[in-house]
Order: structure tokens, then C-alpha cells, then sequence
């Protein structure tokens, strides 16, 4: 079809891309003239392409229609007028002209809030849906029929921006084109606009965009948070207006603590915190702002209310002096009215706009590549010399970060105060879930609430995946270099070394894991981990193809191992952090942003790594961590559309049904590790002592609360007894307590449920005709304490043969004296196959069975031995993919081909 684009802006470039892209021939675009010197985005993107531009300051004179204009246009033959994004006001001349009429795309969902200010005022209202429509064009009233429509949720601290961003733009996109082909294929409704909830508001001006403090804070919010950036709503304070933006509400526990500062016409003083300016509404509620605008265009954050200026400026090198003069011709370049620029030169006062910041920000990216700025850093460094300074001290990694804000829950445990946080992570920052929606994290010793966990929904999921997105598509992360990658992830694994005592008490307090245990082994083999990880970052590489079309031209192929994407992760609760670790640090490594669900029963220190890796300069949006319910979080992770990788670890029914999700949303890259019932076969000649030393561990070893715990021991029959004797000597020496005690041996199992579980299976045992030998039962006393448990006599079609306990459950079965096959055959008789183990001193013995043993890791003579290097995962329904060592990357890599002639 021939088509007409009508428009401006970024958002109408993009239309006009992928209209072209669908075949489309654009016979003439029509946008506004040149600002300074400077085209339209959509006329640039047109004139590249040979298309004409036309560049009308108006259409139409005093009501009329300009002849000479028209006929241009009418000149074009266009069959279809596409509207994308209009400023102007273009008669219907034009409008009813093509055969096919004049689309128009409309941010709001019509009839509701016509005019131009429809997003702002969709937050205004508080609205709880908001979308676009593309309509059949009529006089500018925004009355026409209604063509296509489609909605998405606000959330309560959604700006102008993010709205835009996370769904306007991208979806409008989509939706406009998706409408030309609508009538191209003569499908396209013309639904009247309903007048029942019509609505027609002003455009927002900055003389009407005053607050009035006579209102909730939830209003005062919406408020503030419509007239961001522009106009901005503004207020009196000590005298001056000062404009207010970066609004979010608080939740209802928040405490104020900080210099309170007077607001005339507000219910209560203000208070200035670490976080920003506290505001109440006159129902004692209350918001936080981020930012402050003064008179003379200068920004400050709004924690430094009453300390701007102090700042002292920082001496120049003579490097930082070049590029400093550098930046002044850029500065100079974009300030075409200017004569010279001098330290004192504002950068607003002297006539830049929206877009010139932008572009400063682009031109700053590529003199510096670590000086990566925000469009607030120039708002708020609006004079050459401010702005010098603000740079120098982003170069050399001394500007003042924006403070990280953290609702610590304060424990004074462990002969030490562990700080827990327990809202959601997401886009750098702790954040409440939506509608303050918690539940309780449960001490497994005590059995009693440790703190209430922010419970994240459907909406925090797609909020965290659209801030992973954008730092993956278009912040610092995705355009780092990979030796910059594992630099920041080596600080973060420093960070957690210092960390690693408070780390390995929340994890005791949160999962019951043996304090010792957890500071050697959750923790001390995540930091190692992360080390290990952040040595692959520069040295992933594809390789170089011989090809056989060579003739009569030359070709040369290579690959490229690139980034997935956004990557989301769920993992289990028996090892909160190390799991954490397995997966993510293998993701960061690989260049991808990633969304975290921690088990909803172990959040805590998947919460606390989240604040470490904040402080260790990990960019917003990177590492985002939701702590929820595997039906709600987990099921919304598998069905985005926008996330391109899963990688899961818990049972074998959920990776199932994971694994179908994966498939039918978007056939996402998935990795499953799953259920185990890992043999474990000991022979006649093994090493006695070490057997029953390693027997134990690969049973009892994190309260058997171990993915690869030998979930049946086969014990030759001519040592059984002797084994048996042993290992009981040994359960009756194990300490069974507090886990922060050092002397403990055996800590509480996890959570409720599963102590309930471990007392059914045990049950089943007995009733199936196994052998009890101790254990079976709950201990009486608070918490979750279960006894360790020895079954011998157990049968191969018995239940407790067969399936996982997860729990300090011992099955003992002996197996004939020579009979290698056969124990074989019996132990691979699973559809397990994560781990193995065999105990023997006869070497050809040994390497006979580990290569019959099917499962992903064999252990000979020993036990639980993993490595950061060593790949691990599973055979058969125990999953598929790596965790550790090299292979692991290729989990979070796709592999690109490419071909060149020349």
C-alpha cells in the first residue's frame, strides 16, 4: 500500500521502520521543520532512505487550509495516511484524501482522556488501566471511530516514562502496524466511540500543574507522578517554587527520620531522609520524591536538601583537562547560539531542550566509554563547570552514588547484628510488592516469624523483566565490555567475603542449615563461584569455519557466542544461596540480565546478595530478585514473552510443567535440574572406615536436604551387618540442635511441610515391611527437628526404594557377593540419574562401574565432592543442562553464524 506518514518523534521513526519492513512503499513523510539546525528522527530515518520529506510549519492559516500545502501532499498519491505520532493539525482535506482515509495513534484507551495529554492524565486519575488506540481520524477532537485498542495495568508507581517505555511505545509500535495491515487486508473495524466515560482534559501547563496539598497521599502521588518531567508539579518551599519529581509511594510502617522542612499548605512538615523528601497526604500517609527542580532550572537530589552546594570541586589531570575541552566543543556544538562556552555556561538557560540532552548524553558515551551518564545527571549538572565535575568523578568511580535504600530487619544473633532486607529487588532498588502484599519467613529452629517478606505478584514479575530488558537492550550492562563484566562480578565476590559471617547466619536462621556448613559450603562455595565465573567474561569465544562454497569468490565463517537476554531462574531451598550462585553467576559471566525467585520458605539471603551486588556497581535492572510463589512468580516467569531463558532446580513434577510453559509462551532456552534418587554401591573390598565416613555424609549431609544425597545405599552381603553396626555407632554420636551452635552436627529441617513428609515417608517404610532401625520421628521440641533415620531390609518395589525422601533418611539394601551386573541393573532401575557413587579398592572394579552407572556426576571412593570447575547435572527425568565449569555458559549463550563473501 501506498502510505503517507504524518508524524514526528522517535516513536514515528519506528512506525516507519517497520512499516517499510512490511512491504509498505511510504511515498512522502510529513513532520515538523528542522529545530536548530537539527531534523526530526523520522525525517532523518526517511531522507537515508530516499524518501520524501516535507518539513510544513503549518497546514492550515486561519482555519484554512494551505493550497500549496495540500497539493504537495496530494502530489504523493498516498493511499493510506499513518499518523503516528501528530503535533500538528492537519485539515480534514487531508484527512478524508486516500481511499483508505487517516490512522491515528492515541495513548490512552478512547473515549477516556482525549487530547494531548492523555498519558499524564491517565496517571492523574489513577488510572488502574491504561493502553492506546489507533482510530480512524477525524478534526482533532480524538472522536473518531475506534480502529484497534489495546490495554495494559498501571502500576502505582508507574511514570509518564515508564508507561511509555514498558508499553506505549513498544506496543504502539506494534499496534499501528498491526492496523495498516488490518485494512490492508480489509479486516479493519470503525467502532463508534462510546460517550458514556468520555473524557477531555486540558494540556498540562506548568501555571496549572501547582499541588494542592489538601489531598491522600496516594493523589498527591498521582500528581506528582502525571506532571513528571513535564511540566512538573510544583509547590511553594521557603519561599521559592521548587518543582517535585521521582514519586513513589511509601508503605504504611515506613519511618520518617530525618530534618523535617515546612511546606506551607500541607497537612504535615516534609522530612528530608537519606532516601529523598518524605511527603504526607491529609490521610497521614505518605510518598517519597526523589528529585528537586529550583527557579534557575537547577536539580538536586532531594536527600540533599539542605547540603547542596557543599560539594568540593575536584583538581583536573592533565588527561582529564583534554577531555574536559572536548566536551566543551560538544557542548559548544549543541549550543549553536552561543558564542563560547565558559565554566559558567548553563546548559538550559542557554536553549537546549529535551532532545540536546540526549544527545549530550550519547556524545559523552563515546568520548568516555566510563563516563556513562543518565538524562538526570545533566539536569542536575546544568553549568559547564558542575557538569566537568560530575564527569571527573564518574570516570574515577568517586561520584556520589544514589544511596542505597534499604528497610533493614535487624537481628543481634551469632555474637554479631545481621541486617536482613525483605522487600523486593527490583531496578536497583528494594521496593514493596504491589498492593503490599508480604507473607512471614518461618526460623526453622524455633518455628517462630523471623520477618515479613515482601510477596511479589503477577505485575512486580513483568515491572522486574522490563527493567532487565532495558539494561540488557540499553543501559551500561549490555554495552559493557566483558573484562568490565568480571571486574564487577569479582567485587561482588569480595563484598561477599566480607560479608560472609552475616551471610552464613541469615542462612542458618533462614534454612537451618549447620552454621559451619553454611559459612564453608552455601556460602564459601558461592563466593568461589562467583570467582570462578568472573574469569570466563573475556574468554568466551566462537571459532573460525572452513567452508566448501568458496568459488569463484572467497568466504570465511565464524561464530559468535552472544547473550541470551533476560534470563529468569528459580531456584530451591536447600542451598538459598549456593543455588543462587550455580546459576547466576554463569548468566552475569555471559552478558545477561536476570530475574531471580528465591524459594518463597529461603528469601533471605537472596535478598541480601541482591544488596551486595548493588553496592558492588552492578547497573539497575541487571540482577532483580522476587521473592513469591512458585504458582503465581514461578508461572508468570514461564509464560513472558520477553524472557528468553529459564533455569530451574527443584522437583521433577514442576520442571515438567515448567518445561511445557517454556515451550508454548515463546520456546524459551530451558535447564532443568531436578529429583534424584542417586545409588550409592559399596563393595565387599572397599575401605571400611571411609565408607561408612562417606556413607554418612552422602546421606545426613545438609540434613539429607541434598539433591545428590545417595538415595540408596546397595551393600554387599558379605560386609552389610559390619556397615550397619558402624553406621549406627555413628548416628547415635550426631549432635542434633541449635544450628548456630558450633558442636551441632544436624540443624532442623527446612520448613513445616516437609517435616511432615519425612514422618509420612518413614511411616510408609514401616508399613511396606522395611526395617527401622532409629529415626522415623519428629523430635519433641520447637522447630522442625527430625531424627536420623536407618531402613534396612528394603526391597526394590518398596516405596521408600524407589522415590526421594530429600530428608536424613539412610536405605540400606544388600546386594549378592560378585554380583556387579546385577547391583548394576538395580541401581540404574530409576528414572533418576542425577548422581552415583561406588566403594571399591579394585581399580578395574571402580572403572567398570562408573561407566554402567547412568547418572550425570559418578563418585568413586568418596562423596558430595563438587567443584566450581566440575560441570554438574542430571541424566534421564533428573533434568538436562549444566551447572558449573565451562559447559555451564553454554547454557546462558546462543551461537550466531556468520558468513561473508568478499
Amino acid at each position: 500500500m501506498k502510505i503517507a506518514v504524518i508524524g514526528q518523534s522517535l516513536f514515528g521513526q519506528e512506525v516507519y521502520k517497520e512499516l517499510r519492513r512490511e512491504g509498505h512503499t511510504i511515498v512522502g513523510v510529513f513532520t515538523i521543520p528542522d529545530n536548530d539546525g537539527k531534523a526530526d528522527p523520522l525525517a532523518v530515518e526517511a531522507e537515508k532512505d530516499g524518501v520524501p520529506v516535507f518539513k510544513f510549519p503549518r497546514w492550515r492559516v486561519k482555519g484554512q487550509a494551505i493550497a500549496e500545502v495540500v497539493s504537495q501532499y496530494t502530489a504523493t498519491g498516498a493511499e493510506l495516511n499513518v499518523l503516528p505520532f501528530c503535533s500538528q493539525f492537519i485539515p480534514m482535506e487531508v484527512i478524508n484524501h486516500p481511499t483508505h482515509g487517516s490512522i491515528i495513534y492515541h495513548p490512552s484507551l478512547l473515549p477516556r482522556h482525549r487530547g494531548a495529554s492523555a498519558i499524564n492524565w491517565t496517571l492523574i486519575h489513577g488510572d488502574k488501566k491504561g493502553g492506546f488506540t489507533v482510530f480512524w481520524a477525524d478534526d482533532g477532537l480524538d472522536t473518531g471511530p475506534i480502529l484497534l485498542q489495546r490495554e495494559c495495568d498501571v502500576e502505582p508507581d508507574d511514570t509518564v516514562n515508564s508507561i511509555y517505555k514498558r508499553f506505549l511505545f513498544p506496543e504502539g509500535v506494534k499496534g499501528t502496524v498491526e492496523a495498516v495491515r488490518l485494512i490492508t487486508e480489509g479486516k479493519a473495524p470503525r467502532i463508534t466511540q462510546p460517550q458514556e466515560g468520555a473524557t477531555y482534559e486540558c494540556i498540562q501547563k506548568k501555571a496549572n500543574s501547582k499541588i494542592d496539598w489538601n489531598q491522600t497521599a496516594e493523589a498527591l502521588h498521582n500528581w506528582i507522578r502525571g506532571n513528571d518531567k513535564v511540566p512538573g508539579a510544583w509547590a511553594e518551599v521557603d519561599g521559592k517554587n521548587v518543582t517535585f519529581y521521582g514519586s513513589t509511594l511509601v508503605g504504611n510502617g515506613a519511618a520518617a527520620k530525618g530534618q523535617t522542612l515546612e511546606i506551607p499548605g500541607a497537612t504535615q512538615p516534609g522530612v528530608v531522609t537519606k532516601a529523598g523528601l518524605m511527603l504526607f497526604g491529609n490521610d497521614g500517609k505518605a510518598l517519597l520524591v526523589k528529585n528537586l527542580q529550583f527557579e534557575d532550572g537547577k536539580m538536586i537530589p532531594a536527600s540533599q536538601y539542605f547540603s547542596a552546594g557543599k560539594t568540593s570541586a575536584v583538581e583536573l589531570s592533565e588527561e582529564e583537562k583534554a577531555l574536559a575541552e572536548q566536551m566543551r566543543v560538544v557542548w559548544q556544538s549543541i549550543l549553536s547560539n552561543v558564542s563560547q562556552v565558559q565554566d559558567s555556561t548553563d546548559f538550559f538557560k542557554s536553549g537546549a531542550a529535551s532532545m540536546d540532552v540526549v544527545r549530550l548524553v550519547e556524545e559523552v558515551k563515546l568520548l568516555s566509554s566510563n563516563c556513562q551518564l543518565q538524562n538526570e545527571d545533566i539536569y542536575m549538572n546544568a553549568t559547564f563547570q558542575e557538569f566537568i565535575q560530575m564527569c571527573v568523578r564518574k570516570i574515577r568511580g568517586e561520584d556520589d552514588e544514589e544511596e542505597l535504600v534499604v528497610d533493614y530487619v535487624e537481628m543481634d544473633v551469632n555474637k554479631m547484628t545481621v541486617k536482613m532486607p525483605h522487600q523486593l529487588f527490583i531496578d536497583g532498588e528494594f521496593v514493596d510488592a504491589s498492593g503490599g502484599k508480604t507473607y512471614k519467613s518461618i526460623n526453622p529452629t524455633t518455628g517462630t516469624t523471623l520477618c515479613d517478606v515482601a510477596l511479589a505478584q503477577i505485575s512486580d514479575v513483568d515491572r522486574a523483566v522490563a527493567a532487565a530488558k532495558e539494561a540488557f537492550e540499553s543501559g551500561e550492562w549490555g554495552k559493557m565490555n566483558p573484562r568490565d563484566r568480571g571486574r564487577l562480578i569479582y567485587k561482588l565476590a569480595d563484598l561477599m567475603e566480607q560479608h560472609q559471617e552475616e551471610l552464613a547466619t541469615i542462612e542458618s536462621l533462614d534454612s537451618g542449615a549447620v552454621y559451619t556448613l553454611a559459612l564453608k559450603t552455601h556460602i564459601g562455595m558461592s563466593i568461589q563461584t562467583f570467582r570462578y565465573f568472573a574469569g570466563w567474561c573475556d574468554k568466551i569465544e566462537g571459532s573460525t569455519i572452513p567452508i566448501n562454497q568458496a568459488r569463484p569468490n572467497r568466504n570465511i565463517s565464524f561464530t559468535r557466542k552472544e547473550p541470551i537476554g533476560v534470563c529468569a531462574i528459580v531456584i530451591p531451598w536447600n542451598y538459598p544461596l549456593m543455588m543462587l550462585a550455580w546459576k547466576t553467576a554463569a548468566c552475569l559471566a555471559a552478558g545477561n540480565t536476570v530475574v531471580l525467585k528465591p524459594a518463597q520458605v529461603t528469601p533471605l539471603t537472596a535478598l541480601k546478595f541482591a544488596e551486595l551486588a548493588a553496592r558492588a556497581g552492578f547497573p539497575k535492572g541487571v540482577i532483580n530478585i522476587l521473592p513469591g510463589s512458585g504458582a503465581l512468580v514461578g508461572q508468570r516467569m514461564s509464560d513472558h514473552p520477553d524472557i528468553r531463558k529459564l533455569g530451574f532446580t527443584g522437583s521433577t513434577e514442576i520442571g515438567k510443567h515448567i518445561m511445557k510453559s517454556c515451550a508454548v509462551s515463546n520456546v524459551k532456552k530451558v535447564s532443568l535440574e531436578l529429583g534424584g534418587k542417586s545409588p550409592l554401591i559399596i563393595f565387599a573390598d572397599c575401605d571400611m572406615d571411609k565408607a561408612v565416613r562417606m556413607g554418612m555424609s552422602s546421606v545426613f549431609f545438609n540434613k539429607g536436604e541434598n539433591c545428590i544425597a545417595a538415595g540408596r545405599l546397595f551393600v554387599e552381603d558379605a560386609i552389610h551387618d559390619q556397615f550397619v553396626k558402624k553406621v549406627m555407632e555413628e548416628v547415635r554420636k550426631m549432635k542434633i540442635g541449635d544450628p548456630l551452635d558450633r558442636a551441632t552436627d544436624h540443624g532442623p529441617q527446612n520448613h513445616k511441610a516437609h517435616l511432615d513428609k519425612l514422618v509420612e515417608f518413614c511411616q510408609s517404610g514401616v508399613k511396606e515391611g522395611a526395617r527401622l532401625l532409629c529415626g522415623g520421628k519428629q523430635l519433641e521440641r520447637p522447630g522442625f527437628f527430625f531424627e536420623p533415620t536407618v531402613f534396612t531390609d528394603v526391597q526394590d518395589q518398596m516405596f521408600i526404594a524407589k522415590e526421594e525422601s530429600f530428608g536424613p533418611i539412610m536405605i540400606i539394601s544388600k546386594f549378592n557377593t560378585g554380583e556387579v551386573d546385577e547391583v548394576l541393573q538395580r541401581a540404574n532401575n530409576t528414572e533418576y540419574g542425577l548422581a552415583s557413587g561406588v566403594f571399591t579398592k579394585d581399580i578395574s572394579k571402580a572403572l567398570y562401574v562408573s561407566e554402567r552407572l547412568n547418572a550425570g556426576t559418578v563418585f568413586v571412593n568418596t562423596y558430595n565432592k563438587t567443584d566450581v570447575a566440575a560441570p554438574f547435572g542430571g541424566f534421564k527425568q533428573s533434568g538436562f543442562g549444566k551447572d558449573l565449569g565451562k559447559e555451564a555458559l553454554n547454557e546462558y549463550l546462543k551461537t550466531k553464524t556468520v558468513t561473508i563473501e568478499y
